[in-house]
């Protein structure tokens, strides 16, 4: 049951926003908050690092919905907010002002940060990072500038900017300590794919080793060296090497943490009054065999709306495939399900063009499905695993 004082949402990105649309159409008429710590409107993360790098994208477009929206459905949208702890016995949170914010219920959507490169040189001008607007805006600024760009991170959005970067006709290079870009979501057979394809658009690949220090001026950063001694030339370098998820609230206040806020398959954590969702939850995954923390559009979005109807007095495990993707260059990416485990790997189509799928299977049985096409992608997908035929980007 939903105190008299609502829902209280920190964290305004999909999963926050999501969340406070979906309770508003089961019905939910309580007081829903949703609480971030950057100024404006709620906004989408996907455009930052393809559409709106290139130039193509509007600011304008970036807001999930106008500030009519909000006010039509009753949703407390407060920006500029930075909650620093919660009081559990109070059953309320304190923000870096002291103001004190009750809540019926709380749900941690905190999300994740950067992880900082931890060499000499990181502080240099011309280091950008790449999760916010702001430096999303900063780096496209600085693209415009830039005749060598070095990437630090083969992962999805250094990949994604990689492309973009090569597109605007700067030199690239990417530099990955392990031997497979992705490696951590796809096959080795669709990450050497890819590889191909980002070089024939002219990005060169370091990959198994990594980075001693970033060169510079004194001021601004001038290049990369790497462990195994090559110094790559760069004025704008970008890291992107993982991210680190913000479960600090949950930790201070005395709940489980483990790469994330520890939550069980409802996403409810050991306070019955908490609830924790999105990129900065474990969870349990049936597919996974484990626990889990998923950083993607589609798990943000499901985890939202399994939580609301449980908040509705619904409530069903959360037991969804994961899919993910990734627009690099002309090629869209898409997976659904863990590669992590499989012993049988086995490729359908060209690789060398969009149109191939590759199948992974783990002790016999289907685990996971990628590939680089699109329609006919989800068609499988639909089929196969019984995902409902839709995209992830929702």
């Amino acid at each position: 049951m939903i105190g008299p004082a609502g829902v209280l949402i920190v964290g305004a990105g999909q999963a926050g926003y999501q969340l406070a649309v979906s309770l508003r159409e089961g019905g939910y008429a309580g007081r829903v908050r949703l609480v971030g710590d950057e100024q404006g409107l709620p906004y989408q993360r996907p455009p930052l690092s393809k559409s709106y790098l290139q130039g193509d994208g509007n600011a304008d477009l970036l807001p999930f919905r106008p500030q009519t929206f909000f006010d039509k459905h009753a949703i407390e949208v407060r920006g500029d907010t930075r909650v620093v702890a919660i009081d559990r016995e109070a059953r309320r949170v304190i923000t870096a002002t002291d103001e004190m914010l009750e809540y019926g219920h709380l749900v941690l959507a905190t999300g994740t940060r950067n992880r900082p490169l931890p060499v000499p040189g990181h502080d240099l001008a011309g280091v950008h990072a790449l999760r916010t607007q702001a430096e999303a805006e900063a780096l496209r600024v600085a693209m415009h500038a830039a005749d060598a760009i070095v990437v630090i991170g083969a992962g999805f959005l250094g990949l994604e900017a990689a492309a973009v970067a090569a597109a605007r006709g700067a030199q690239v290079d990417v530099v990955e300590t392990t031997l497979l870009p992705m490696g951590r979501a796809i096959t080795a057979v669709m990450s050497e794919a890819f590889i191909r394809q980002h070089q024939r658009q002219g990005i060169r690949f370091h990959l198994g080793t990594g980075v001693v220090r970033l060169l510079g001026d004194s001021v601004r950063v001038t290049g990369v060296e790497l462990a195994d001694g090559t110094v790559l030339p760069g004025s704008l370098v970008l890291v992107c090497i993982g991210v680190i998820p913000n479960a600090e609230l949950a930790a201070d206040a005395g709940l489980p943490v483990a790469n994330g806020v520890v939550v069980d398959e409802n996403l409810a954590t050991e306070d019955p009054d908490i609830s924790a969702i999105g990129d900065c939850a474990a969870y349990p995954n049936r597919y996974a065999g484990g626990m889990v923390r998923l950083e993607s559009v589609q798990n943000a979005v499901d985890h939202a709306r399994c939580l609301a109807a449980r908040l509705l007095g619904k409530p069903a495990p959360y037991h969804v495939v994961p899919w993910f993707w990734s627009d690099q260059g002309d090629w869209k990416l898409q997976i659904a399900g863990f590669t992590a485990g499989c012993q049988i790997v086995v490729p359908r189509g060209d690789t060398d063009s969009r149109d191939f799928t590759v199948y992974a299977f783990r002790d016999g049985r289907l685990a996971s499905i990628g590939g680089g096409a699109d329609e006919v992608m989800l068609g499988i997908v639909a089929r196969t695993m019984g995902i409902a035929k839709r995209p992830s980007r929702a």
